[in-house]
């Protein structure tokens, strides 16, 4: 349209030419254009994903009592220093004991992932006393021992603050390595925990350094001189009445730390400190007043409570992916850069092809995890009814095992890789952002910060990796043994169909099916977990023990648990899109296949090695994620949306979700910042810039200068 055109049209409606071209590059209209496109009901799709109407209500009534909870005032949480930050954290404590001793469990549970996402250093420093500590009371305690520590006021905090001591200066994952000692004293009925070593030295230990009065302290039993492996001991530090440490503790600071600054990490040593034996919770291992030790028969069946924070992470992976997002994609929706030749408006990041690649197949991703977080916590409360009854005798002992070792390896598998996701989904969404990423109220570097530990606290996730890798080499053994596997890894019962298998479609579009995508996963899966397989039976065979041969063959099986995962995330998301009609299942299948093809792309090398895919359809693949970029970009803020997340929760003027991130932007900047006297210019500038270098006729000599460029000048 020319310019005489558009004056005319904005004649018609009133509008000078400036006036036009403002409303169409107004951030706020773009966003209401964005909002516009939805071809699918965006509370449908919200509620699908939530697991029902009943929690996406329970969600928004949490997240609107804490935005109106002065407590958890969060916009001003970049600008306060180390140590307001952990007296805030501590603030808080009182308004979630109100809502800990008069809702439900599963009530709570949700209100505490929601507090994840606004305050992730509150979550971790309440979640080590409530999460951890009173999670190894109910793991480890016999019924008499919880009875007792929950009246000590282990539940209400009176008097009473907990904290988790398994990690050392020394030892993370190698939990059966540790080196603080617990030795049973016969002639005082005590057992003295030590720390013998530096490297035994209790770190990271959230809550020690200023909070907690007694600690689960993970420790070496040794009875009549007699190793019997690490168990679990409650150590009063504090006396709660002074917060004076006790004798023969020593507690320290660790400082400050990449992120999540308002829980205080500290170090412990212990110098032969006496505790009562029966502060050592016997629930699975049993230490009488003789001596006598009794292990349980079933040692695998006390690990199922365990898991349960991997299982956590893996929906932590997909809520926080979706919290970068919202902020990558909401500002790419209204940021416009550079015009065409073809108008003077510039054009929104979004519509960039590039920009599209950059965050739609992370968009699909999401998805993906969210769905497998689902299917994920069904698994694991399935596994924890069926350990109840195996306990109680009321269930086959192999079935539940069977059931056991498939949770265990899925999840490790799952939180490594889902933590590994979100982590890089952060980073991309913050470049995606430009150099307004870089600024901390866009909230993403400090999203970075504190989700970074995730990929190495419960577990470090390359080793998490490698035990999903042991899984697999375990079922293809069993596989070849003729043993009908779990559904996660049944493709290794079909070994003799997907080995040697090749893509068989006729035209180039029948690529496009879930089960097309899920068959070349199979097939891919199939032979990297069979050669891990061979490469480790090649091991044994050469004399190698069980364990050396498995670290031998660790980068195969590192490979192979790696593209497991990428399967078992499109198989869960395309299982869960299968089951929906309409238009959510138009816009979903999308999303699925994006992931789908994109996750492919990645791995192009696997799927040409076993010669599923020629080259030919690798690159109508890479083409189909071009065009799938652009579908899915159509519906990308509505997709957003559906995440339902307040502007309180994303906490980033980038991300409002009416679009107007400029004006908010700036009023946060200027509000955090406001302008006072400067602060070092009379010290530091002021001297620097008068200070005298030559004298009043160094002075009149360089003015004489001037003037004789002026001269030259003028000639």
């Amino acid at each position: 349209m020319s310019i005489a055109q558009k004056r005319i049209q904005a004649v018609k409606q009133h509008l000078t030419p400036e006036q036009e071209h403002a409303k169409a590059v107004d951030p706020v209209a773009s966003m209401n254009e964005e909002r516009a496109k939805a071809a699918f009901d965006i509370r449908a799709l919200t509620i699908l994903m939530d697991g029902g109407e009943k929690a996406t209500l329970l969600k928004e009534k949490i997240m609107q009592e804490l935005e109106r909870d002065p407590l958890f005032k969060m916009d001003d949480i970049h600008d306060i220093s180390k140590s307001e930050l952990r007296e805030r954290t501590m603030e808080k404590f009182s308004s979630m004991l109100h809502h800990l001793q008069n809702e439900s469990v599963e009530t709570f549970k949700k209100r505490m992932e929601i507090v994840s996402l606004v305050d992730p250093g509150f979550w971790t420093r309440f979640g080590v006393h409530y999460g951890l500590f009173v999670g190894a009371l109910q793991s480890n305690a016999t019924p008499g021992q919880l009875g007792y520590w929950f009246g000590k006021g282990a539940l209400s905090l009176s008097s009473f603050v907990g904290c988790f001591a398994m990690t050392e200066l020394g030892h993370g994952s190698n939990v059966p390595g540790l080196e603080t000692t617990a030795t049973f004293d016969e002639a005082s009925d005590q057992f003295i925990i030590h720390t013998p070593t530096l490297t035994a030295t209790k770190w990271w230990i959230g809550g020690a350094a200023h909070s907690a009065t007694h600690a689960a302290v993970f420790a070496q039993l040794i009875v009549k001189g007699k190793m019997h492996g690490t168990k679990c001991f409650v150590v009063p530090l504090r006396d709660p009445k002074t917060y004076n440490t006790l004798p023969g503790i020593n507690i320290g600071d660790i400082g400050k730390k990449m992120g999540r600054d308002g829980i205080d990490n500290g170090w412990i040593q212990f110098t032969s400190v006496s505790i009562p034996r029966a502060y050592m919770l016997q629930k699975h291992t049993k230490v009488s007043r003789t001596g006598q030790v009794q292990e349980p028969k079933m040692q695998q069946l006390t690990y199922g409570a365990l898991l349960q924070g991997r299982v956590t992470m893996v929906a932590d992976g997909s809520n926080v992916s979706k919290k970068a997002l919202s902020i990558a994609i909401r500002y790419a929706a209204v940021r416009r850069q550079f015009s065409s030749s073809k108008t003077d408006i510039e054009t929104k990041l979004l519509d960039y092809p590039i920009h599209q690649r950059r965050l739609m197949p992370l968009l699909a991703q999401t998805f993906a995890m969210s769905f497998t977080a689902t299917e994920m916590t069904d698994m694991y409360n399935l596994m924890m009814t069926r350990l109840e009854g195996a306990k109680e005798g009321d269930a086959d002992i192999d079935e539940v095992m069977e059931i056991l070792k498939e949770t265990h390896s899925t999840s490790a598998g799952l939180k490594a890789f889902c933590t590994w996701n979100c982590l890089s989904t952060i980073e991309a969404c913050r470049q995606a952002c430009g150099g307004h990423g870089y600024s901390a109220y866009t909230g993403l570097s400090s999203m970075y910060a504190d989700f970074a530990v995730q990929c190495t606290w419960e577990g470090d996730n390359t080793i998490l990796t490698l035990q999903l890798g042991r899984y697999l080499i375990s079922s293809y053994r069993d596989a070849l043994g003729g043993k009908k596997l779990s559904p996660g890894v049944g493709y290794l019962n079909k070994l003799d169909v997907l080995i040697g298998k090749k893509c068989q479609v006729k035209r180039m579009e029948d690529i496009l099916s879930p089960e097309l995508i899920i068959e070349g996963w199979q097939v891919v899966c199939a032979n990297v977990v069979r050669n891990a397989g061979i490469e480790f039976d090649a091991c044994l065979k050469q004399g190698m023990d069980v364990d050396d041969a498995y670290e031998h063959c660790s980068q195969s099986r590192l490979y192979a648990a790696k593209l497991h995962s990428f399967s078992y995330l499109f198989n869960r998301f395309a299982d869960g899109v299968s089951k929906v009609t309409g238009s959510l299942y138009d816009v979903l299948i999308k999303v699925c296949l994006l992931y789908g093809l994109y996750s492919i792309e990645e791995n192009a090398g696997a799927f040409l090695q076993y010669e599923y895919f020629s080259p030919a359809q690798i690159e109508f693949i890479r083409s189909s994620v071009n065009i799938l970029c652009k579908d899915v970009r159509e519906q990308a803020i509505p997709l957003v949306d559906s995440f339902n997340l307040s502007d309180y929760m994303i906490n980033s003027p980038l991300g409002r979700k009416d679009g107007n991130v400029y004006v908010h932007y700036f009023d946060q900047v200027k509000r955090s910042n406001p302008q006072t006297q400067h602060p070092y210019f009379d010290r530091l500038i002021k001297p620097l810039i008068t200070r005298d270098v030559g004298g009043e006729e160094d002075e009149e000599d360089e003015e004489a200068g001037l003037e004789d460029e002026d001269d030259e000048d003028e000639d």
